[in-house]
């Protein structure tokens, strides 16, 4: 960094993650995005409860801690966790930051979706991942765009999901509690 100062100190400890997950469309199945059910013909496919918004969440706290992604912590050939709600993912996400003494600054989600509408369900969204990481709702943006029509999600194959989360010490936290 020049001047001296480790990378650590230049950043005042704050860290960065990012996270993606894609499910394809299969029927019979719940549709779970954000911790919430919303209203649609068909859920998505996966191991838990395939809700690809928060599992992108889950990867971004844990790639900013620089620690393996879910499926290292919840792996799919485990029938123990068939169907876990990803609400339960993401809260183990923010324990490990808390574990670590670091606080979730902020997440930010962008869900790729040509269907269902996602905008109606976003503040039920943020309500229930701000619940999840233990962090005030206004620390989580989420919005959804299409992809115009290309390729497999533009085809409403599937529904994907990135998120970023910055993370900052938690210096009044005593080592090994929550965030």
């Amino acid at each position: 960094m020049g001047h001296g100062l480790s990378y650590d100190a230049a950043l005042n400890g704050m860290r960065v993650g990012i996270g993606y997950d894609i499910h394809r469309f299969a029927p019979g199945r719940k549709l779970v995005l954000g911790g919430v059910e919303i209203p649609a013909p068909q859920g998505l496919e996966g191991h838990s409860d395939a809700d690809c918004v928060s599992h992108a969440v889950a990867d971004a706290v844990l790639g900013a801690l620089g620690l393996p992604d879910i499926g290292h912590w919840f792996p799919n050939t485990d029938s123990r966790i068939e169907g876990i709600d990803s609400q339960q993912i993401v809260s183990f996400a923010a324990e490990e930051a808390g574990k670590r003494r670091y606080r979730i600054a902020n997440i930010d989600v962008v869900v790729i979706a040509e269907n269902p509408r996602i905008a109606p369900h976003i503040d039920s969204m943020k309500e229930r991942l701000a619940e999840s990481l233990g962090i005030a709702v206004e620390r989580v943006g989420i919005k959804a765009t299409t992809h115009e029509g290309l390729g497999a999600l533009g085809r409403s194959e599937g529904i994907a999901a990135q998120a970023v989360c910055l993370l900052e010490p938690d210096r009044n936290c005593d080592a090994g509690s929550h965030i």
